[in-house]
């Protein structure tokens, strides 16, 4: 028998040896059982992201001192969630459901939210699955909280996108991390529309689904057989693939297509749909120039984990993208307002797709001439000669002989911002849904939405403003065509108007409304997660904005994203041809979506003027300034004071007094946008330059659809 000192010579000698981990599927449950990401416990332990995956799925074991520390929150994991079967160090009442650990092995499940699964009549509390050694893929999203969140589709289980980093990693939303296997691109795809969970719910009931968005990182690309970067003469974003590539060889081999534009920084692959099912995944190439700066700020330098957070709040708030922002602003709209329906037909009673009331339907139609750019088909082949609309943004310079010498001694020159003003426009404004019909010398009517011959040269206005009729603010020489809201201003300001000619829509609606909504909410709710909300006196909204972007670099570039999406959805309206092989009269690929409608952007254009001109006018009675300078939405004041808050009209209990300027963070209420010598403006208006365009201390660009 041994002696007792051989025996605690022997416990000493396991005592001394390193500590034993649990197997790795325990490691992954535990830890998912917590409700902790691989990210976030990477962070813990000071190591890689794929480090702990190869923890949890047996590659590697960690090294001490990270061994002794990962072994700790091991068991104490292990009190706190014991196996199945296995009993909880503290009785827990049988109601209260143990959180669910994912795990996914193939095509998407449903998966039950918090509130679901407390309400369940099953006996007893739900068991999630056992972890196998090495799932196909396997979720990262913390467990379920009671915190209010939006429904999570059982289709989509683990949200609208995923960025893919060369490891294999798939960043997802909330914290998800995928494991995907794919090698090559058809693999990815696969994946994706069977594997990943990913994907969107439709925004309207007569709607699509989105597909799922896959964002690849530069090594991403290259281990799916990419090029990091794409190289080549023409302009960016006409950049694509050679046909000869092969990857575009797998993808054809594999049976899949490539839409038109080829496989570009934005790509989407797809084939026929089988039934209702939709089969097509879009992918975005970071190192590509995917996401520009101008409207992801930043974005492209960020970790792949934050890249999804950017995308996944801008997909939950806006719509999942799928091109720049111009090109979700433009998806928005038809998202929100679909072109078909499901209608029952009367002689066979079955069930077939027709018009959607209040849409742009399925096929694109003719502008009128005048609404027309000068190179359409329309203007090309009819040879008109009658003259074309200019509702555009304003970008006037006050006549420096115009300046007053009290003017001139005000120290500072302060700039406004209007917030999306062109969102602000479209609140409410009624656009012609049918083709144009040309009338003579019709009545004007302000309700008609339309094209309008009209002399407004006879209109007598300050010359201290800018013209509410023209982009230079010019005042009208003659004749000129213009959108209604513009007739209408000459109308309100007591003018007759009498049109010479017209095209006018007979069948109209507010088509824009949803998508005014829905992005008005994203730039709300985004501001105010910023720190920058409704209820702040004008003292704390100009302190907040002057710090909104430093307080999460992520959520600024959202909201930099929902401003472009406003800005080139409404240009996308009027989008010309690309290409130096173009020649006048031919058509274009544009043309052919029913949302080129130039004069629904000239209508959000005019209103956008009309309502900038209404603010300037009315300032003008109630305190007697004049603006220095316009361009699009922001304004030039000679101010006494460095702040807006100098020379804004208040009433005497303090609040701003209705039909100006006032400061807020909702759409069509402003902000500073600079400050600068009032000497600074007056050199650079002697120069015929815009001190609206140099206010921030840059150069303002002024954009299509702006």
């Amino acid at each position: 028998m041994a002696s007792e000192e051989e025996l605690f010579a022997n416990i000493d000698a396991l005592l001394e040896e390193e500590p034993q981990l649990p197997p790795p599927a325990e490691r992954a449950r535990l830890r998912e059982a917590a409700g902790i990401t691989q990210v976030r416990l990477a962070a813990a332990l000071k190591t890689s992201t794929q480090s702990v995956k190869n923890y949890e799925n047996g590659r590697s074991e960690p090294k001490s001192p990270r061994l002794e520390a990962y072994q700790r929150l091991l068991n104490g994991w292990a009190a706190k969630y014991p196996a199945h079967g296995t009993p909880a160090a503290a009785p827990v009442p049988a109601a209260a459901p143990q959180p669910v650990p994912e795990t996914f092995t193939g095509p998407a499940a449903p998966e039950p939210a918090a509130e679901t699964v407390a309400s369940a009549e099953a006996p007893a509390a739900p068991v999630a699955p056992e972890r196998p050694a090495r799932p196909a893929t396997s979720s990262r999203r913390p467990a379920a909280k009671k915190a209010a969140k939006p429904a999570t589709d059982p289709r989509f289980p683990h949200g609208p996108l995923a960025v893919l980093d060369g490891d294999g990693s798939a960043y997802g939303v909330d914290g998800i991390v995928l494991d995907c296997p794919a090698t090559t691109v058809p693999h990815l795809v696969e994946w994706t529309l069977k594997e990943s969970g990913l994907g969107a719910p439709k925004l309207h009931r007569n709607g699509k689904d989105s597909d799922p968005l896959i964002v690849l990182t530069a090594s991403a690309a290259v281990k799916l057989g990419l090029p990091e970067r794409l190289e080549g003469h023409e302009q960016r974003r006409s950049l694509r693939l050679p046909e000869d590539h092969p990857v575009i060889k797998q993808v054809a081999k594999a049976k899949w297509q490539l839409t038109q534009r080829g496989f570009g920084p934005w790509a989407r692959i797809y084939r026929k749909a089988a039934g209702n099912q939709r089969q097509c995944v879009q992918l975005a190439v970071l190192s590509w120039d995917a996401l520009d700066e101008r409207s992801w700020p930043g974005v492209s330098e960020m970790e792949p984990a934050d890249v999804a957070r950017v995308l996944g709040i801008y997909a939950q708030r806006v719509i999942t993208p799928r091109g720049s922002t111009a090109v979700s602003g433009l998806e928005l709209m038809t998202a929100l307002r679909p072109p078909t329906r499901a209608v029952q037909d009367k002689e066979t009673g079955n069930w077939v797709s027709g018009h959607n009331p209040g849409s742009l339907g399925t096929d694109p139609m003719d502008p009128a001439p005048p609404e027309a750019r000068p190179e359409h088909p329309v203007v090309v082949h009819s040879g008109w000669t009658g003259g074309f609309l200019n509702e555009e943004a304003y970008q006037w310079v006050r006549d420096v002989s115009l300046l007053s010498d009290e003017e001139c001694l005000r120290p500072w020159a302060v700039g406004l911002d209007l917030n999306t003003a062109f969102l602000a426009a479209a609140a409410r404004l009624t656009v012609g849904l049918s083709a144009p019909d040309h009338f003579h010398a019709p009545t004007f009517s302000p309700k008609i939405p339309g094209s309008w011959l009209v002399d407004l040269s006879h209109v007598e206005l300050d010359p201290r403003l800018p013209s509410p009729f023209t982009p230079a603010g010019e005042r009208p020489t003659g004749p000129a065509w213009y959108q209604t809201h513009t007739v209408a201003y000459a109308q309100e300001l007591g003018y007759n108007v009498a049109p010479i000619e017209a095209y006018l829509r007979r069948e109209t609606g507010a088509y824009l409304d949803p998508w005014h909504d829905r992005l008005k909410n994203a730039y709300v709710d985004t501001l105010a997660d910023l720190g920058v909300t409704k209820d702040l006196t004008d003292t704390e909204f100009l302190a907040a904005m002057e710090q909104h972007k430093q307080a999460d670099p992520a959520l600024a570039a959202v909201l930099a994203a929902i401003k472009g999406t406003v800005k080139g959805g409404i240009g996308k309206l009027r989008e010309g041809p690309q290409g130096k092989q173009y020649r006048d009269g031919e058509t274009w690929p544009a043309l052919q979506r029913p949302t080129w409608r130039p004069d629904i952007r000239a209508a959000v254009i005019s209103k956008a003027r009309v309502n900038m001109h209404r603010k300037l006018s009315n300032m003008a009675k109630m305190t007697g300034l004049y603006p220095l300078a316009v361009l699009s939405d922001c304004v030039v004041y000679p101010s006494p004071g460095a702040s807006p808050m100098d020379f804004l009209p208040y009433a005497t209990s303090g609040k701003p007094q209705p039909g100006g300027f006032r400061l807020g963070p909702t759409p069509g209420l402003a902000k500073l946008e600079g400050v600068q010598e009032m000497a600074w403006a007056v050199d650079l208006m002697e120069k015929g330059l815009n001190p609206a365009r140099h206010i921030k201390g840059g150069d303002a660009v002024l954009e299509e659809g702006k």
